[in-house]
């Protein structure tokens, strides 16, 4: 399956919740909150490209599947990480106490954190 597109926020759930359990500041909390950020995905074998735009904040992030890599969290802190696929349809890693899913079911993307008991879960649809 290949994962490359455009996809954009349509919904989130527990993003305040989550964002202050990672350290996320107040005010950074407040101005992200509404914002339908887009994200680009460039796939080329096991190798991804995630590019996520959030108003004006631009994270991007490189890896091989099953190989150690560093990227940028949300919060803006360096964090190393190994993305692997489950199944042919979702790519997981764990960080920092955090376990990421991200699903691709055709044209949705969920996107799936999980620190102790908050579930950020994010839907995400083609553009």
């Amino acid at each position: 399956m290949n994962f490359s597109g455009k996809y954009q926020v349509q919904t989130q759930e527990n993003y305040e919740a989550f964002m202050k359990a990672v350290g996320m500041p107040d005010d950074i909390i407040q101005k992200g909150k509404d914002i339908k950020g887009v994200s680009e995905i460039v796939q080329n074998g096991k190798h991804f490209k995630f590019t996520i735009t959030a108003g004006s904040k631009v994270i991007q992030n490189e890896f091989t599947l099953g190989e150690e890599c560093e990227m940028e969290f949300m919060t803006g802190e360096k964090i190393k990480a190994v993305v692997q696929l489950e199944g042919d349809n979702k790519l997981v890693t764990t960080f920092k106490g955090v376990k990421s899913v991200t699903e691709f079911n055709g044209d949705t993307v969920t996107s799936t954190m999980t620190k102790g008991d908050i579930v950020f879960k994010r839907v995400s649809k083609r553009i």
